[in-house]
């Protein structure tokens, strides 16, 4: 399982660029999971194999660096 953290100084349009490109979520669903993030504090946004949630999570963690954005993404188990 993968969540998304609250992510007061990373932009939406990023948050949801990478629902879409690491997540595979379409644009509607990847605004409704962004705005949930937004309003709650944190959001699921996939169950997968751990291999699978490791490799997605990093990818996402990296891509939040290199765009100097402080995006949490967390591997959880159920």
């Amino acid at each position: 399982m993968i969540s998304i953290d609250n992510f007061d100084f990373t932009t939406k349009d990023f948050v949801v660029e990478i629902l879409v490109s690491v997540f595979n979520k379409d644009e509607q669903t990847a605004y409704e999971l962004m705005e949930l993030v937004h309003n709650s504090g944190s959001a699921i946004v996939g169950t997968y194999t751990y291999d699978i949630a490791v490799t997605r999570a990093s990818i996402a963690t990296e891509r939040a660096k290199k765009n100097e954005f402080p995006l949490r993404v967390e591997v959880r188990k159920k």
